[in-house]
């Protein structure tokens, strides 16, 4: 698993000067988690020893978020496997970096949903990664912070059970902020390569229980859904 760099984010490797130059970073700068940094420190229910498998774990998971949501060049990855990774959301077949591209980000490939598309409040299909990114740093201007519950098996398969959640402190698709704490919990199977690099990652969540915290808001009266980013250039980010 990847070990941390000095003087970068205290939770997430490769955020160091010297990793961070020379990348390609979606949004043109690398991200800063200060802020969503404090809202796990206050809401996170166990602090894992430094070391420990489950900081290793914690670790890894949060890197690995910041990267596939962050960096847009295939050479770029440092946690996994480029060429051979796949992600598969709730048993569906896993997809490849070059499909993620093409469904247009990872929120898009995340919250994938067989609902017919007047149900879906969030609808991938109308997504860009640009558009998708401001729609949730809107809706969660503080974050979305991650925590690890529990780790049930270590390299070079992990299974472990996690937390994430916000507050709903933005508007999201036409619903007025609400201040409510939205999260759901979840389970992951993250399987490393040889060179212990991930190489497939499944993931096990109710999409619902997300969108549903995203509804407790008010309906803005003609609205149209749209949203502007509290952060111009989508630095600070879950």
């Amino acid at each position: 698993m990847v070990s941390r760099g000095t003087m970068g984010d205290k939770y997430r490797s490769f955020l160091d000067a010297e990793n961070v130059k020379d990348v390609e970073w979606r949004f043109g700068a690398p991200p800063n988690y200060d802020v969503v940094n404090k809202l796990f420190e206050e809401g996170q229910t166990t602090i894992w020893p430094a070391g420990s498998l489950e900081d290793k774990v914690q670790n890894l998971v949060k890197t690995w978020e910041m990267e596939i949501f962050h960096k847009a060049r295939l050479e770029d990855f440092k946690t996994l496997d480029p060429y051979k990774f796949t992600l598969s959301i709730n048993g569906r077949k896993g997809l490849t970096m070059r499909e993620i591209k093409e469904i247009k980000g990872a929120y898009n490939a995340m919250l994938q949903t067989q609902l017919p598309e007047h149900y879906r409040i969030y609808n991938p299909a109308d997504e860009s990664s640009e558009s998708s990114h401001i729609v949730f740093t809107t809706a969660f201007p503080r974050g979305f912070a991650l925590e690890i519950l529990q780790v049930y098996t270590g390299p070079p398969v992990i299974v472990y059970k996690f937390r994430h959640w916000g507050f709903m402190e933005g508007p999201f698709k036409g619903q007025a902020p609400s201040g409510e704490k939205a999260e759901f919990h979840g389970i992951a199977i993250f399987e490393l390569g040889e060179d212990s690099k991930i190489v497939k990652v499944e993931l096990f969540y109710d999409r619902g229980e997300l969108i549903g915290g995203l509804m407790m808001g008010e309906k803005t009266v003609g609205s149209s859904g749209e949203t502007a980013s509290s952060c111009p250039i989508l630095r600070s980010t879950g």
